[in-house]
This record gives C-alpha cells, sequence and structure tokens, in this order.
C-alpha cells in the first residue's frame, strides 16, 4: 500500500465508503480506514441491514402462524428456529459488507485497517503508522446514545446491536425510546412472541413525523399488541437475577412505578462518533452535539479535511450519507455539488412500513404557509386488498396557490418504496396536478399516491 493519498476517508460506512468509490472513479488515490474486521460501519453490520433482515424474516414468520389462512393456505405447525434466523441474519450482512471490499478492489481503494486519528495538517495515523494526504474526509458515522445511570451489557439490557443477536425470544420486553430503532426492534420481537412494552418520553411515538401518522402508527401497533406508554420517562433500570427492574414516572413528573422485563433495549438515539480522531489537536470544531462543524461544501474550519454523514448536521440516515459523500468526491474532484435536505426520505420499516419527504403539517402551519392536504386510504385499493395489505393511507401536502407539492406521509404497505415517487417529483417542482395526471399502473399500490394526488383538489375516484 502507498503512504501518500489524494484522499484518505475516515470509516467505511455508507458515507464514506461511496465518498472512497466515487473519488477513485474519478482518478484520485484513494485509501479508507476502517477498524472492523468487515467493511460497511454501522448500517451494514450492526444496523441497517441486519434489523432489515430480521424485520423480513419475522414478517414471514408472523404472516406463516397467523396470516395464511386467510389466503386459504394450511399449514401445519409452524415453529420459530431464532438461531436459524439469526443465521440468515448473518448470512445477509456477509454477503453485503464482501461486496463492499469487492468494490474497493474493483476500484483500486485501499483497505487500511485500524483506527484512525488526524495528527497533522494532511497526516492520519492508523494504529502506529502514519499516511499523508491531500484531503481528509471524517465519515466515521454515529454511536449508542444511553441514559444516565443505566449501564449497557448487552445481554439483559441492551443496545440496538444486543437486541439483533438475543439468544432466545424474551417472555417480556422493554422498548425505552419510541422512535424508529425502538418500534422497528420492537416490532421483530413482537412477532416472534416477546411481550413488548415501548416506553416514550412524549405523547406519541415516532417524534417529528406528521401528526396524524404518528396516530395512526400508535392505533395500529397497539391493535399488533405492542404496549405503548406514552409521557414517561425511565429513572433507572437494574439487572437482577431474574431480569431487569426499571423506574418508571410521568414526564411531567409525579409518582414512579416498578416495571420488570427479561430483557430492556435501549433505543433513545444516536450520537456523532467523534471520540478519538484527533479532532482537538488539530483545531477541528465541534458543536454542543459533539458533531462536525462544517459549510456547504462539507469543509471544516481545517484545510483540507472534510465531515459527512451523522457526525454533522442533518438527519442520521444511510442515504443521506452516501449523497454527501458521492457529492463531496465530485466536488474534490473540482464539480459542483449539492444535497436539499428538504427532499431526504426517511422510512419506518415496520409493519406497516411509514415514510415521508418534506413538511409535515404541522411544520406547515407553523411557517404560515397556505396549504391544501390530499388524502387516500390503502383501504380502498384494489391491490392492497388483494395482498392483504390495507392498513393506512397516503398524505400529500401541496402549496394553495401554486400547488406545488411540499410534503408526503405515507403510512401503509410498501411505503419507503412509494415515497420515491413523490421525491422525485419534488425534486423538479412538480404540482399534485402532474402526478395525478401522470398514468400509474392498474393494480398497483401506487394508485393510492394518484389518488392522493387527486384528492388535493377533491378529485378522487375510488372514495
Amino acid at each position: 500500500m502507498a503512504s501518500s493519498y489524494d484522499l484518505i476517508v475516515i470509516g467505511s460506512g455508507p458515507g464514506g465508503y461511496v465518498c472512497a468509490i466515487r473519488a477513485a472513479q474519478l482518478g484520485m488515490k484513494v485509501a479508507c480506514v476502517e477498524k472492523r474486521d468487515t467493511l460497511g460501519g454501522t448500517c451494514l453490520n450492526i444496523g441497517c441491514i441486519p434489523s432489515k433482515a430480521l424485520l423480513s424474516a419475522s414478517e414471514k414468520y408472523h404472516e406463516a402462524e397467523s396470516e395464511f389462512s386467510k389466503y386459504g393456505i394450511t399449514t401445519g405447525g409452524v415453529k420459530l428456529d431464532l438461531a436459524g434466523m439469526m443465521k440468515y441474519k448473518d448470512s445477509v450482512v456477509e454477503a453485503n459488507t464482501k461486496g463492499i471490499e469487492f468494490l474497493f478492489k474493483k476500484n483500486k481503494v485501499d483497505w487500511l485497517k485500524g483506527a484512525g486519528k488526524i495528527t497533522g495538517k494532511g497526516k492520519v495515523d492508523v494504529d502506529g503508522t502514519s499516511y499523508d494526504a491531500k484531503n481528509i474526509v471524517i465519515a466515521t458515522g454515529s454511536d449508542v446514545t444511553g441514559l444516565p445511570g443505566i449501564e449497557i451489557d448487552e445481554e439483559k439490557i441492551v443496545s440496538s446491536e444486543g437486541a439483533l443477536k438475543l439468544g432466545k425470544v424474551p417472555e417480556n420486553l422493554v422498548v425505552i425510546g419510541g422512535g424508529v430503532i425502538g418500534m422497528e426492534l420492537g416490532s421483530v420481537w413482537q412477532r416472534l412472541g416477546a411481550n413488548v412494552t415501548v416506553i416514550e418520553f412524549v405523547d406519541q411515538i415516532l417524534p417529528g413525523m406528521d401528526g396524524e401518522v404518528r396516530k395512526e402508527a400508535n392505533k395500529i401497533f397497539k391493535k399488533q399488541g405492542i404496549k405503548l406508554k406514552l409521557s414517561s420517562k425511565v429513572t433507572s433500570a437494574k439487572s437482577t437475577k431474574k431480569g431487569v427492574e426499571l423506574s418508571v414516572e410521568p414526564a411531567a413528573g409525579g409518582d414512579a412505578e416498578t416495571m420488570n422485563a427479561d430483557v430492556v433495549l435501549v433505543a433513545v438515539g444516536r450520537k456523532a462518533f467523534t471520540d478519538s480522531l484527533g479532532l482537538d489537536s488539530v483545531g477541528v470544531e465541534t458543536d454542543e452535539r459533539g458533531r462536525v462543524k462544517t459549510d456547504g461544501h462539507f469543509k471544516t474550519n481545517v484545510e483540507g479535511v472534510y465531515a459527512i454523514g451523522d457526525v454533522i448536521a442533518g438527519p442520521m440516515l444511510a442515504h443521506k450519507a452516501e449523497d454527501e459523500g458521492f457529492i463531496l468526491a465530485e466536488i474534490l474532484d473540482g464539480q459542483s455539488g449539492h444535497i436539499d435536505y428538504n427532499l431526504i426520505p426517511g422510512v419506518v420499516y415496520t409493519y406497516p412500513e411509514v415514510a415521508n419527504v418534506g413538511k409535515t403539517e404541522e411544520q406547515l402551519k407553523e411557517e404560515g404557509v397556505a396549504y391544501k392536504s390530499g388524502k387516500f386510504p390503502f383501504m380502498a385499493n384494489g391491490r392492497a386488498r388483494a395482498i392483504n395489505m390495507t392498513d393506512g393511507f397516503v398524505k400529500i401536502l401541496a402549496d394553495a396557490k401554486t400547488d406545488k407539492v411540499l410534503g408526503c406521509h405515507i403510512i401503509g404497505p410498501e411505503a419507503g418504496t412509494l415515497i420515491a415517487e413523490i421525491v422525485i417529483a419534488m425534486e423538479f417542482g412538480a404540482s399534485s396536478e402532474d402526478i395525478a395526471r401522470t398514468c400509474h399502473a392498474h393494480p398497483t399500490l401506487q394508485e393510492v399516491v394518484k389518488e392522493a394526488a387527486l384528492a388535493v383538489h377533491g378529485g378522487q375516484i375510488h372514495m
């Protein structure tokens, strides 16, 4: 391996590996630092990919156990092979991480194995070996946020990482945090047989999402059997011989109650991983949350040092990091690049899925923007009925004067796929009428998007 590079990327998650590959494609000599034994960062190893594998597997188990009879399919005694399911999850992770390793070799990106640290201008230390670089990109991602007084041991009190590899289905699982990670992993274990209780500090699950979607999600998840304890806070969680004993209080204050669980999942968010990178010694500025400060082109206050992904401001999403990595590589090549952060879609991979892009109704009201709303339920869609997935709706928000689409909020089957049409439409400044007048194949779930667009002006057909 060379000792001098045009670009060294610290971190091989979605932002880091995409940045490294794109830079190499553009003719730069590139290295990527990764301390794990496998590439791909949190997302591929202990986050997005393994969680989606378990979500998919647990959905199929639940269908086989409880839903097949609706299709006229009779099954014998369906049994859960948890070890086999975990083996499947691990095989998915291995295929993805090896795929990144193949892409590095294909594009001649050097993998510098070890922990990276910036030691000076254009200098990166990797486990005692020094490398030079014209430019350095910090792409180290994020880490689990803990709670004061609660020690995560990854056995009884687990983070998302521990929740992905439990050796048996807990009888009672308490999830602290009703956000994306908490609801996804809570769903997995509920389907596999656990009694799941989600404790959320605010008055509704999925904070930050459209209020109407949150209410619908609350109703659906309760119907599925997940218990929701809202406006509540966990003040302590201690391991005992039998499991975990928790103390829970109302968020507004009041008398505490004791709860017991076999396993507790702490899912209260993530924080930028910037420790041990030597940022202080070289003067790279961070904000009050430990995130690296950057300008509109990912540049830090130190010449030649850039940052992308979870370590900078913005949503902690893999696809956001990927776009930043791709664009930064092109900026370093002398090209121009821009991301509209209002058009970064968000998806929750529960059943039903939840997806959103753009503004919520609450945000538009707060900003004083006059808008119209069009909503259409999956219940009224032929394909949704045919596949027995009728929960939820699509809601499109459009400017009252110009009809420009300002946001879209979906709860229902394949929401994460359906939202892409709206993202493209908004990227090109489309109106709700543009979507409504575009021919959508029948019978498909996409027709619900068209009907929601028609509904903005009261023109929906199938209701």
